[in-house]
């Protein structure tokens, strides 16, 4: 099951990371998540871990397969 998509945005920037990053993306997505949680930003904090989950979930075999 996908995660959460609460803006398409996220799926955007989870393609570019994927595209910068390689294997490196997810890393670098929780990286980000992280860097906003110290500075207190809980809202990007919690963007950048929906991002993360997003290119975990890419990532799979199959993720872009229809299912009914």
């Amino acid at each position: 099951m996908p995660p959460v998509l609460a803006d398409r945005r996220d799926l955007a920037d989870a393609d570019e990371l994927i595209a910068r990053h390689g294997p490196f993306a997810a890393a670098e997505a929780a990286s980000r998540a992280s860097r906003s949680r110290d500075l207190g930003n809980h809202i990007h904090f919690g963007r950048w871990r929906r991002i993360e989950r997003w290119i975990d979930w890419l990532e799979q075999p199959g993720a872009g397969e229809t299912r009914h």
